[in-house]
């Protein structure tokens, strides 16, 4: 390292004065388009920074020689020889980082190259989430009675019962009840149009206490009262809770049972923000149980997002004829959102660099082409290619790493000033 800079020294000195005298390092050869050109005799359209090849934030130039302000160090001449884009107004042709190269078969052996052809894929991705068996809160009925009276006999006596609809729930004993069928007895054996008015609404009285209408015949055909009213189910399901005893008194604001309708029961899973837009309301879920899988549905998206947590609450409908999702049971729900037929390469293939995502594509006789692409869902170890490529091309799927690395030098040593053009500053730093 010190031997060249001891050389350097005297030519350090002459230049130095020679940039005293004409005030700009590099600027005796005058200036062309108001670029500042150096000795070499080839013509210099830009001075950049020494790293340019490496993009940003290396990407600073100037129409004069002056200092890097990213890196320091001294900025170099372009040529136009060396970028015919840039002497036409344009970006330099490596700005991209990478440059198209040549690979022997055998090199390519050795470091591994593989290669994948682009084409078309279904492609689908699948969200993962924990979640809760719960009941359908559409599927609930709570029974009360319309009346007040006393519970003489109780049919569903234990939490959990299954009962269908109008099986009797219990006996209610009411004294109003009561009176309104005997009214109802007398003013049906008066033919006249008053005892046919009575007897109306003796019955319109007796439906809306809860009395059932087959009930009422009965009595109408007996001519004898039933002492005790049953109140039968309005719904089939399962007894979820029973607030009522035998003999109670009971009263229209008490909800004496409440009964769900298991035959179709809710997933309720929490979504992570991130996740949310490949869950929609329509789409298709899959709910597992204890090795037990059911398909179902999403119907609700939650509109809001827990802070603590940063999820959302997801609900997928499940049919559960047979019984096997309970209450309260833990479940995994797959949600399948499909991205439809796309054009897609492995995911090895693509190099995301942060801020673009580049392939090599093959063209044959050992030649590979750096592409910029735009990529969209990663799905299965595949990822969608939305522009850049076409269906049929050839890209590395394996070692684009080492091709990378290979092509970025190329890259920086066809932007490097040849060293005889370079003024003793930049040799200094480069030593360093």
């Amino acid at each position: 390292m010190r031997r060249p800079f001891r050389k350097l020294i005297p030519l350090f000195v002459i230049l130095s004065a020679a940039v005293g005298c004409s005030g700009k390092p590099g600027a005796s050869s005058g200036e062309i388009d108001g670029v500042t050109q150096d000795a070499s005799g080839r013509r210099v359209v830009a001075w950049i920074d020494p790293m340019y090849a490496q993009g940003p934030p290396h990407t600073y130039k100037s129409k004069h020689p002056g200092i890097a302000p990213d890196c320091g160090m001294t900025l170099a001449p372009l040529y136009a020889d060396r970028s015919p884009e840039l002497s036409a107004g344009g970006p330099p042709a490596t700005t991209s980082g990478y440059a198209e190269m040549t690979i022997p078969a055998e090199r390519q052996r050795l470091i591994g190259v593989k290669v994948a052809r682009v084409e078309r894929r279904d492609l689908s991705r699948t969200t993962r989430a924990a979640a809760r068996i719960a009941i359908d809160e559409r599927r609930v009925t709570q029974v009360h009675t319309r009346i007040d009276g006393f519970v003489e006999t109780l049919y569903v006596n234990v939490t959990g019962q299954l009962v269908r609809r109008g099986d009797p729930l219990l006996a209610i004993y009411s004294p109003d009840l009561l009176a309104a069928q005997q009214e109802l007895i007398l003013t049906e054996k008066d033919k006249s149009d008053l005892g046919r008015s009575l007897a109306q609404g003796a019955r319109a009285r007796l439906l809306l206490w809860g009395m059932q209408a087959e009930d009422i015949e009965k009595v109408v055909k007996s001519g004898q009262p039933m002492h005790a009213v049953i109140l039968r189910s309005p719904a089939t399901g399962a007894v979820m809770t029973k607030n009522v005893l035998s003999g109670a008194h009971v009263a229209p604001s008490d909800a004496l049972f409440e009964i769900a309708d298991l035959s179709k029961v809710w997933a309720e899973a929490e979504i992570y923000e991130a996740e949310l837009p490949y869950v929609h309301v329509g789409s298709g879920a899959r709910v597992a149980v204890a090795g037990q899988t059911l398909p179902g549905k999403v119907m609700f998206v939650g509109p809001v997002v827990e802070s603590a947590t940063r999820t959302a609450k997801v609900r997928v409908e499940i049919n559960n004829g047979k019984a096997i999702f309970k209450p309260d049971m833990y479940a995994e729900v797959v949600f399948e959102d499909r991205i439809g037929n796309v054009i897609a390469v492995p995911d090895s293939a693509v190099m995301q660099t942060g801020t673009r995502a580049v392939v090599f594509v093959v063209r044959g006789e050992g030649r590979f082409e750096p592409r910029q692409v735009r990529t969209g869902a990663k799905v299965s170890g595949f990822y969608e290619v939305r522009s850049g490529l076409q269906p049929g091309e050839t890209v590395v799927a394996e070692a684009n790493f080492l091709i990378d690395s290979e092509s970025r030098l190329k890259s920086a040593l066809e932007m490097k000033p040849e060293t005889g053009n370079q003024k003793p500053e930049e040799v200094r730093h480069e030593s360093h």
